[in-house]
C-alpha cells in the first residue's frame, strides 16, 4: 500500500524542563532521515511549529515516526484526524513504544479503532451539549451570545426605519446595518411565535 520513502521523526515535550533526548535517540536509532520537534508546547496547543513542519515535508511513501501516538494529537479526535490525513496521503505512521505500524494489519486495525472511538467521543460531546442547551432553556437561560440590541431597541429601530434610512438607524444604535436587520428579524420572528402560541392557548 505504501511505497518506500524517507523516515521522518517527530518528538514533543510539554515543558522546557523535560528533555527530548530519549525520544530523539529512539528516532535516530530507527533510522529517521530528519527529526522535527516541539519543546515546551503542550499537546493541547493548536499551533505547533514542529508538527506543522513535519506534516508539510512528509510526502506519499514517507514514514512518520513518533515515540508515542500522544505526541501527535492534542486530543483523541485531533489524533484521529491527523492519522486520517496521513492515511489519505499514503504516509505510513510508526509508534515506537506502542509497536504500532499502519503498514501492518494490526496497525490498520488500531487506526480504524482510533477513528471509531473519536467519532463516538464526538457524538457524546454533541449529545451532552444539546442536553445542556435544552436544560438551560428550561431554566430560562439565554443560549449563545448576549443580544446587541434589546427588544425595546428593536421596536424603536423598526419604527425609525419608517422615516430614516437603514444606515442612519444603524448609526443611531452604533451597530452595522446587517446586525441591525438581523436583530429586527429575530425579534419579529420571536414576537410572531409568541403570538401564535398565545392564540393556541386561548
Amino acid at each position: 500500500m505504501y511505497e518506500t520513502g524517507r523516515k521522518v521523526g517527530y518528538a514533543r515535550v510539554s515543558t522546557d524542563e523535560q528533555h527530548l533526548d530519549m525520544q530523539i535517540k529512539a528516532l535516530e536509532t530507527f533510522g529517521c532521515d530528519g527529526i522535527y520537534f516541539d519543546k515546551g508546547i503542550s499537546g493541547a496547543k493548536f499551533e505547533r511549529p514542529g508538527l506543522s513542519s513535519v506534516l508539510e515535508v512528509t510526502a506519499t511513501g514517507d514514514t512518520l515516526v513518533v515515540w508515542k501516538l500522544d505526541r501527535l494529537g492534542r486530543s483523541l479526535s485531533h489524533l484521529a484526524n491527523i492519522m486520517a490525513q496521513l492515511d489519505k496521503r499514503k504516509i505510513r505512521v510508526v509508534s515506537l513504544t506502542e509497536y504500532i505500524d499502519t503498514r501492518s494489519s494490526s496497525g490498520r486495525f488500531t487506526f480504524h479503532m482510533l477513528a471509531a472511538i473519536a467519532e463516538f467521543e464526538r457524538g457524546l460531546i454533541s449529545e451532552r451539549t444539546r442536553a445542556g442547551m435544552e436544560a438551560a432553556r428550561d431554566r430560562g437561560s439565554q443560549i449563545g451570545r448576549p443580544k446587541v440590541l434589546s427588544d425595546a431597541q428593536c421596536i424603536e429601530a423598526r419604527d425609525l426605519l419608517r422615516h430614516y434610512s437603514l444606515s442612519q438607524v444603524a448609526k443611531r444604535f452604533n451597530v452595522h446595518r446587517a446586525t441591525l436587520m438581523r436583530h429586527i428579524k429575530s425579534y419579529r420572528a420571536e414576537a410572531e411565535h409568541m403570538y401564535v402560541a398565545d392564540t393556541e392557548i386561548n
